[in-house]
């Protein structure tokens, strides 16, 4: 994954809020890199241009040695459904629904009733698996309001995990939890990086938090500069 030239501005009634001044970096397969920087510094505009969830003034992002910013809709979205995973610091984990429900949910809406029907205990055998993964065996049936911030969080990290991604994007995924509660998912994470190769790309305000990856980038001024 790599950016070239990114620029991003938003408005402000009249005026234009420069927020990304022209970034250029390369994610390498396998990689865990954190990009670092102060509050309302662009990090989650950002991931968010990475993930195609918004696209930027001028500049490209592209994987896979192929641009992705410029797709439409539809393929944006399919390309988040397959091949990215994305973690907020704000869980967004359906209330109604126990842990094991809410990871299911990518199937759910990748699928058509009838595909997911067919694919069911697949789907099922494989949420288990990644929650058991995260540390949450003995929590599958409960449900959000029944479990900690940390374990919210294990299972939005699992949710984001079923469909097998190659990148996982996680937007401050400590930044709503204590130290401890947060050096545990920093392990979860870690692990899955080392065990699994999974490529990670991290944004995060916290030093101690980004130095935990391979590779750290700081965002100043809507630029990036080595850390």
């Amino acid at each position: 994954m790599a950016t070239c030239g990114l620029f991003k501005s938003y408005r402000k009634g009249t005026l234009g809020i420069p927020v990304l001044q022209g970034i250029d970096f390369s994610v390498y397969e396998g990689e865990f890199l954190s990009i670092i920087g102060q509050s309302g510094s662009g990090k989650s505009t950002l991931l968010h241009l990475l993930g195609t969830l918004d696209r930027p003034d001028a500049g490209e992002v592209c994987f896979e040695g192929n641009r992705i910013d410029n797709l439409p809709a539809a393929s944006r979205d399919l390309l988040r459904n397959r091949y990215f995973g994305m973690v907020f610091q704000f869980y967004h984990l359906l209330p109604e629904l126990t842990a094991l429900e809410n990871v299911l949910t990518p199937a759910l809406i990748a699928e058509s009733m009838f595909g997911y029907w067919r694919n069911r205990k697949q789907y099922r055998r494989r949420a288990e698996e990644l929650l058991e993964l995260v540390g949450l065996r003995d929590r599958m049936k409960h449900k959000p309001r029944e479990l900690s911030g940390g374990e919210m969080q294990r299972a939005a990290i699992a949710r984001a995990l079923l469909a097998e991604p190659k990148v996982l994007l996680a937007d401050e995924p400590t930044g709503n939890l204590d130290r401890a509660t947060g050096e545990q998912i920093m392990q979860v994470l870690a692990e899955l990086n080392r065990e699994q190769k999974l490529t990670i790309v991290m944004v995060t305000h916290d030093a101690w938090i980004a130095e935990q990856a391979d590779r750290v980038v700081r965002l100043v001024e809507g630029r990036i500069q080595a850390a």
